[in-house]
């Protein structure tokens, strides 16, 4: 009988180390470094972007954020990377899903969970 089709798994299956995972992305990353307004309560701070995909971003931070904290940042995308004649403000929400410090700096991963084009 397939193990799988009577509810069991193999203990072969069910043994993997955290190191022979890979990660799964829904999303490609672009590596981009632009500047950003991040806020979140009362903190409101300048962060860049390290990275971003149509679901979230990784950006540096100089203050540490906790993990689930919902943030509102926003960015200034160019133009050209758009098609768009003009730079674009671009406001987003999300939420944090980790943190952690590199070289004195916090970087900070967040979804993407709503955004949108900012009327200039």
């Amino acid at each position: 009988m397939n193990s799988l089709k009577s509810g069991h798994l193999s203990k072969q299956n069910n043994s993997l180390k955290a190191s022979d995972r890979k990660e799964v992305r829904c999303a490609v990353r672009f590596p981009l470094s632009l500047q950003g307004r991040l806020s979140s309560g009362r903190l409101e701070s300048d962060v860049l972007t390290r990275n971003m995909s149509a679901s979230g971003v990784l950006f540096e931070t100089h203050d540490p954020l906790k993990v689930g904290q919902g943030i509102d940042f926003s960015i200034r995308m160019p133009g050209n990377y758009l098609g768009a004649p003009s730079d674009v403000l671009v406001r987003c929400s999300g939420r944090v899903v980790r943190c952690s410090l590199s070289q004195g700096q916090y970087q900070a991963a967040a979804t993407i969970d709503e955004y949108r084009f900012a009327e200039q």
